[in-house]
């Protein structure tokens, strides 16, 4: 299934996220590591600091696995509805955003 997925960033974890895409220790991670980096990619961050994706999910309960192994050590207030697909939605790419706030 698709889920458009809400969130808010942990600000404080934002470095760790960022190095983490990067490096691509997310990525190697099994079976859904590649697919939480495009999610990561395609994710954006909204007026009011919200950020939005849409991602493939399999699991019984939505998000269980991505959200035990990666999303709830970066993100609070993480709400999934079930979409038909992918979605776009307007506003700035996460990776910008993650990139930024990763500066001194």
């Amino acid at each position: 299934m698709y889920y458009d997925v809400t969130a808010r960033l942990i600000e404080e974890e934002s470095q760790e996220l960022f190095a983490r895409i990067k490096d691509g220790s997310i990525a190697e991670q099994k079976p859904d590591g590649a697919e939480i980096v495009a999610t990561m990619k395609r994710a954006v961050v909204q007026n009011d600091d919200q950020i939005e994706w849409s991602e493939m999910c399999f699991c019984n309960t939505p998000l269980a696995h991505e959200r035990l192994t990666v999303l709830d050590r970066y993100f609070t207030d993480i709400k999934a509805e079930a979409v038909g697909g992918y979605q776009e939605y307007e506003g700035a790419p996460l990776i910008g955003f993650l990139a930024k706030l990763s500066k001194p």
